[in-house]
């Protein structure tokens, strides 16, 4: 069932997804060869705490971390380790959620690790591009589906594919809510958008197959040909003109 949020819930949400984009900003500027994700996901916990709010991702059906972090191949709930240090040429996904005054806020982005090249740049900008063209079919009236294929379409157009198996979804008083957001498929189909609809839209885009597969560990994902994936993230109100994107600084 679709929970549709009043202005001062919606307030709420943008509250928590502030300080998620907060939060990611912090953590980005950390990112650097040498730096292992477990320093990362501390300082993500760290921030989030000092500024009143919850890490939601944490206990989360067993999640042992704040952040999760996924390092070239892997699409997206990889696991912080002390062990794992980044290397100069490595992209790294950055995906965060907090919750503030039992509000949430959800927000990813993807680095580069010092210096990459042009094709690992260009499949980076294709995701967040993507992210955005989907974002702008998050209008009053629209279909679901309307930001499924923006998406789709936007990727496949630059020769990238799009993950199938994990998607968006609503977020409010809970971090995963109805109604899901893939990030494929036709345009006009699905619930029509209206007025208090908050959703996170997140695609994943892959440089190969659209194929991946979940590791022994349980929660991290990565791509079945090993080929690297990027993924964004906001979250975002539905609005008359294209979605108000409320984890956004």
């Amino acid at each position: 069932m679709i929970t549709y949020r009043s202005a001062r819930e919606i307030t709420k949400i943008r509250e928590s997804a502030q300080l998620v984009a907060a939060t990611v900003q912090h953590i980005t500027s950390m990112v650097e060869p040498g730096i292992t994700t477990a320093e990362l996901d501390r300082a993500a916990e760290a921030y989030i705490r000092k500024h009143g709010g919850i890490p939601a991702f944490k206990g989360y059906r067993g999640f042992p971390a704040t952040l999760c972090t996924s390092i070239n191949a892997e699409v997206v709930h990889g696991i912080p380790s002390k062990k794992r240090k980044l290397k100069d040429g490595d992209i790294i996904g950055v995906d965060c959620g907090s919750v503030l005054d039992g509000y949430y806020g959800d927000h990813a982005v993807t680095c580069v690790v010092g210096t990459i090249g042009e094709e690992v740049q260009r499949l980076v900008e294709t995701a967040r591009d993507a992210l955005y063209a989907g974002i702008a079919q998050a209008k009053i009236g629209n279909r679901l589906s309307d930001i499924s294929h923006a998406i789709q379409k936007f990727a496949e157009h630059k020769g990238y594919t799009v993950v199938k198996a994990f998607v968006g979804h609503g977020i409010g008083t809970a971090l995963h809510e109805d109604p899901q957001v893939p990030n494929f498929g036709p345009p006009g189909r699905g619930h029509r958008l209206r007025e208090g609809m908050v959703l996170a839209i997140e695609p994943m885009v892959n440089m190969g197959t659209s194929d991946v597969q979940i590791l022994s560990d349980n929660w991290t994902v990565v791509t079945v040909d090993g080929r690297l994936s990027a993924h964004f993230e906001h979250t975002v109100a539905v609005a008359e003109h294209g979605g108000t994107i409320l984890s956004q600084l």
